[in-house]
């Protein structure tokens, strides 16, 4: 990475949760946007890098906030399970789409390997700033909706392992995922909630009611909505419903074009408005080769970039990255604030940063993406180094 003692980069469109504003600039300094403005209304003095963004992505040059991810497994052809090296190796290749922070997404193993992975991301989390911290998602799944989880290590969430888990973790757990209708599900809630960690309801068979009830419990997201629980049906809504229709929740969507056809992606942004986040769910196969991984301790085929398990064939996550979604999404009649807001502003708030992550406003970390006219990523900056 570069850095300078401050840079300014100026004639893009500034990207923000209320729109897109023309010949934008933005100053950053000591890994923070200090200012924003318009037209040539910024200054530099010698210590200043001064960059031009039309110059370097074209006349449709954006400038957006970085990308967070609060739900991926790897990438590059590694798995966020196998420890620190893959873990960097798999963010420098994600931040390469734009995704400047990251909760990393642990899967389904034995307790005592879940308590050594959570301990491992709190390591990480304490040197490299891009790590916001760990997603167990599982294991308090249900089998019936397991998706690409070890059925045989799936239990309901009792408050020993909770604790443990939690214990591990050392206040770097982000979220936890769940089944609300295991025994001691709604109770499970209400302790993640406590310590301070975002309650997702997923991979579950619950009906509307039960969601609903998880949701007054204290869930706020759902993890990858419409994929791994009931569909929408109209007798039947069930947690995708339950969810769009509570102001309080967050909803997941993994825009691929293989987890969801993009009309359904276009409905989620129009039924939860403000409230989706566009996660990628990337197992090791993302930038990388077709070929054969292990997710877990699961056998998974990639081919034409769809992974699938090798036993049984059900989706086993994603090779997506963020720009892809945001293209996807776009294409799907998204617009474009919605999009980058999705992949920016609704992230860091669903996980509790949204006070100092996901937008380029003064007092926030100077992370950024510089897009050109096709949403292809031309610039990078975490907390104002540039890595691309």
């Amino acid at each position: 990475m570069t850095a300078a003692a401050a840079s300014v980069i100026h004639s893009v469109r500034l990207a923000g949760a209320d729109g897109i504003v023309a010949d934008g600039w933005v100053r950053f300094a000591a890994g923070r946007v200090v200012a924003t403005g318009t037209s040539r209304s910024w200054t530099a003095d010698a210590d200043t890098a001064v960059l031009d963004g039309r110059a370097l992505a074209g006349e449709g040059a954006i400038l957006s906030p970085g990308f967070i991810d609060i739900h991926g497994h790897g990438g590059a052809g590694v798995s966020y399970d196998d420890g620190p090296a893959a873990i960097r190796a798999a963010r420098a290749l994600h931040r390469e789409h734009g995704t400047t922070r990251a909760v990393l997404s642990l899967v389904t193993a034995p307790l005592a390997e879940l308590e050594q992975r959570a301990a491992m991301v709190a390591d990480l989390a304490a040197t490299d700033a891009d790590v916001l911290g760990s997603h167990l998602e599982g294991p308090f799944l249900d089998p019936g909706h397991k998706g690409a989880h070890d059925a045989a290590l799936l239990r309901a969430p009792d408050a020993d392992g909770l604790d443990r888990l939690l214990s591990a973790g050392r206040g770097t757990i982000r979220q936890i995922t769940l089944a609300p209708e295991l025994p001691g599900g709604l109770d499970a809630i209400g302790r993640i909630v406590e310590a301070g960690v975002v309650a997702a309801v997923g991979h579950t068979a619950a009906a509307y009611d039960l969601c609903r009830a998880a949701f007054d419990a204290g869930a706020t997201v759902l993890t990858h909505a419409f994929n791994a629980m009931p569909g929408l049906h109209h007798r039947d809504p069930g947690p995708v419903a339950a969810a769009a229709g509570d102001p309080r929740v967050t909803l997941e969507v993994i825009a691929d074009g293989v987890h969801l056809h993009p009309e359904i992606v276009r409905l989620a942004f129009a039924a939860a408005p403000g409230r989706v986040a566009l996660v990628t769910d990337a197992m090791a196969a993302a930038g990388h080769s077709d070929g054969h991984y292990v997710l877990g301790k699961l056998g998974v085929d990639v081919q034409g970039g769809v992974a699938r398990l090798t036993d049984g064939g059900a989706i086993a996550g994603s090779t997506l990255t963020q720009d892809a979604a945001l293209r996807t999404a776009v294409g799907a009649g998204v617009g474009i604030t919605e999009a980058l807001t999705a992949l920016t502003t609704t992230p860091a708030r669903a996980i509790g940063r949204g006070d100092d992550l996901g937008r380029l406003a003064p007092g926030f970390l100077a992370d950024a993406v510089l897009l050109d006219g096709d949403l292809t990523v031309r610039g990078v900056w975490t907390a104002g180094e540039r890595s691309l």
